[in-house]
């Protein structure tokens, strides 16, 4: 899975400043809106609210993933985010997440959502990897550190 494709640097942002889960969400929910035309807001923060009901996206070591699938997504879209302060996201590891890869597929394509959700959590499993998310000096640094061949971190 190429990230580069689903995830444009418009949807990647530094130093977000939301104090919490709902905060983040509906912040990911405004910036993945102009992605899906025939989506709005509340139904991508609809369809991550609801995922995080059956149990938190927070993997651990600071991380999240939500996601969520959408009825009228064309193709899967993401956004990547680093806080400027960690928030409890109910984490596995009940450590706060400051790291935050969120991704809407087509409710109609779970290939593709798994696929890509495999990749993801593949990448931010890369300790050297996170630490230089952790570290990008601005968005631009950010989307180019995420979306480069994974062998690059180290």
């Amino acid at each position: 899975m190429n990230l580069q494709e689903i995830l444009s640097p418009d949807c990647t942002r530094v130093r977000v400043a939301e104090s919490s889960k709902k905060r983040v969400l509906e912040y990911i929910s405004q910036l993945l809106a102009p992605k899906l035309a025939g989506v709005s807001k509340s139904d991508i923060f609809d369809s991550l609210l609801q995922r995080e009901r059956l149990g938190s996206t927070g993997i651990g070591l600071g991380i999240a993933i939500p996601h969520g699938r959408l009825e009228n997504a064309g193709q899967p879209v993401a956004a990547l985010i680093t806080l400027e302060q960690p928030i409890n996201f109910d984490a596995i590891d009940n450590q706060p997440v400051d790291l935050v890869f969120a991704l809407l597929v087509p409710k109609d394509n779970p290939e593709i959502h798994l696929k890509t959700l495999s990749a993801v959590a593949e990448r931010l499993n890369n300790k050297e990897c996170c630490r230089n998310l952790r570290h990008a000096k601005d968005d631009a640094d950010l989307h180019m550190l995420m979306t480069q061949d994974p062998a690059e971190c180290n």
